[in-house]
């Protein structure tokens, strides 16, 4: 496995080693060892989520206030763009964001930290993006931050295109009223 570190402090690109031959590939998308030998990340996974959505739906910006979730991501069919915000008040690049595409093709993983709000774009067809967290979801503490922020400025990516948005999510509030993590 690569580690890559990203711009948000704690965030990490990994990408795990690939074994090609003409009938296929094989990889490991976990090991435990290997998340804390070679990334530092020395979390214990409670769930694992599977998320299904077509071209063009956004979803986000996500956050748990209580019970934060780190989260690490990966797509098993697709192709997505993931964001991530900073919401730690203490964190060196609170109330930024950090972008990448994650796909079936470069098969990069996003481990996102506890404190951070996450959220994705479609990109292909129909993607499926798999997840563990790092605690439960419990809905009476998420929080959503609007996804198309003006202080935040998000580049989506969208061209003219607007994305289909969740009433959840066309309803989050600004990024100056949200709740922030100490």
């Amino acid at each position: 496995m690569k580690v890559i570190k990203t711009s948000i402090d704690g965030a990490l690109l990994l990408k795990p080693k690939i074994f090609n031959d003409d009938r296929g590939f094989f990889l490991e998308s976990w090991n435990k060892k290997n998340l804390i030998e070679i990334a530092g990340i020395n979390q214990e996974f409670v769930q694992d989520n599977h998320s299904r959505s077509t071209k063009g739906v956004l979803r986000g910006m996500h956050c748990q206030l209580e019970n934060s979730q780190g989260k690490l991501v990966r797509v098993n069919n697709g192709r997505i763009q993931d964001v991530i915000i900073d919401i730690r008040v203490s964190s060196p690049t609170f109330g930024n964001y950090y972008s990448v595409e994650l796909s079936d093709e470069n098969h990069l993983q996003l481990w996102i930290p506890s404190g951070m709000a996450h959220g994705f774009l479609v990109l292909s067809d129909e993607v499926d993006l798999l997840y563990k967290t790092t605690d439960y979801y419990y809905p009476e503490y998420e929080q959503t931050i609007l996804w198309n922020d003006i202080d935040l400025n998000i580049d989506w990516k969208t061209g003219n295109r607007i994305p289909s948005v969740s009433l959840k999510d066309q309803e989050g509030v600004a990024f100056k009223d949200a709740v922030y993590f100490d």
